[in-house]
């Protein structure tokens, strides 16, 4: 566990992809975690915004970036990132995943679809 409420280090991500994206064959621009219970979801500039819905539906307000080379967390609640402490591993997609992703699911026009 965390000092900071909303994050509990010890819980793993609940997969390599955003969940919902994955039971609707959807697709996503890039991935955020939640930092409670580790639902991966998409970004806010993804068509679907599940991580954001996450948030709304659960109450748990962190999230922390789910992309290669990234540590930022942001907090929904405060309406503010931060850099936070190590999560449960893995701590990003695969780094062959690409974003937006996943592969084979992203139309041509993925740009027309996203803000």
């Amino acid at each position: 566990m965390s000092d900071r409420p909303g994050i509990d280090t010890a819980a793993p991500p609940s997969g390599t992809g955003c969940v919902e994206c994955e039971e609707a064959g959807g697709w996503w621009v890039h991935l955020r975690r939640c930092a409670q219970c580790g639902h991966v979801g998409c970004c806010d500039s993804s068509p679907s915004q599940h991580a954001t819905a996450h948030w709304r539906a659960t109450g748990h307000p962190v999230v922390r970036t789910y992309e290669p080379g990234e540590d930022w967390f942001w907090d929904y609640a405060a309406e503010g990132g931060f850099l936070g402490p190590d999560l449960a591993p893995p701590l990003c997609h695969p780094e062959d995943q690409p974003a937006p992703g996943p592969a084979g699911r992203v139309p041509d026009d993925w740009r027309d679809h996203v803000r």
